[in-house]
């Protein structure tokens, strides 16, 4: 299954020496301040085809230093809008629970609904119509192509003059009926995880580099992956590599190339499959 594969771009921007986490620079542990808003505008290429792109927007507001809320909403198109779907539609909420100087640890909590035709192992968002899923234009929330996502966990790390890693633990449901929680593989609900590493490495104070690598998981014991195929420990590996441009320090830009290792069944079954192809997407993000 081919991806479209957006991720977090990282950026630099050096504030007395020190690199701030609430500093919009794409740093992986950012969190705006109070009473500020953000936006991060996503162009991402499928990996296959440069014809299948996803644009995502993600819309913030820092409720107090410590908290804040998002709501991200995204469209994939095919072949100049042959085929297209609107991906998602979430709401997230964020919570610095420790902020110890450099160490810093975040609740996360989010709920998004979307179509079914996507994967929750895609990795961002990819086009059901690539996928074998969606063949046409879908409706805006249709009732039968609507699958509900819920999701809790933490990240956090260490945010250094001019280097940040940090790790994040998600556990996700995802299912047809929004608040039914339990439902097995059968009844076409899924328990799965996302466990990631991100790290920025600041070259000057308007250039960053970066690098991530994140794995989502099955926790439910059988999962239908590919068309006739069920699976056992389904999963889905994602590296990235990028580069960032600050331009001051309310606004970055930033490219990356990302590429997938996934265990979904398909033609090579229960092996693990390096998809062919990369991934390529830019981002810019603006506090304001």
């Amino acid at each position: 299954m081919k991806k479209i594969a957006l991720t977090s771009l990282l950026a630099v921007f050096a504030v007395s020496g020190a690199h701030a986490a609430n500093v919009i620079d794409g740093n992986p542990l950012y969190l705006p301040g109070a009473h500020h808003f953000y936006s991060v505008s996503s162009l991402g290429s499928h990996s296959q085809t440069g014809r299948a792109w996803t644009l995502a927007e993600e819309f913030g507001y820092g409720i107090t230093d410590k908290l804040a809320i998002e709501l991200e909403a995204d469209l994939s198109e095919h072949a100049a809008f042959d085929d297209y779907a609107w991906n998602n539609l979430s709401l997230g909420l964020t919570y610095r629970a420790l902020d110890m100087g450099a160490w810093k640890t975040d609740i996360v909590l989010g709920y998004a609904a979307g179509d079914a035709g996507l994967s929750y192992l895609a990795n961002g968002r990819e086009v059901g119509a690539l996928a074998g899923h969606m063949h046409g234009k879908t409706k805006w929330f249709d009732k039968d192509a609507t699958y509900y996502t819920w999701t809790a966990g933490v990240r956090g790390g260490y945010v250094a003059s001019n280097w940040t890693v940090a790790a994040h633990a998600l556990f996700n449901y995802f299912g047809e009926e929004s608040f039914k929680w339990n439902a097995d593989a059968g009844e076409r609900g899924v328990h799965f995880v996302a466990l990631g590493l991100d790290a920025q490495y600041v070259i000057c104070p308007h250039f960053s580099v970066l690098a991530g690598v994140e794995y989502k998981g099955v926790l439910d014991k059988e999962y239908q992956g590919r068309p006739g195929d069920k699976v056992e420990n389904a999963g889905l590996w994602t590296g990235m590599l990028g580069a960032n441009y600050n331009i001051d320090a309310t606004k970055y830009v930033g490219l990356y190339v990302s590429a997938d290792m996934d265990h979904q069944g398909g033609a090579k079954h229960d092996e693990w499959d390096v998809e062919n192809g990369f991934g390529f997407g830019a981002k810019f993000g603006i506090d304001f």
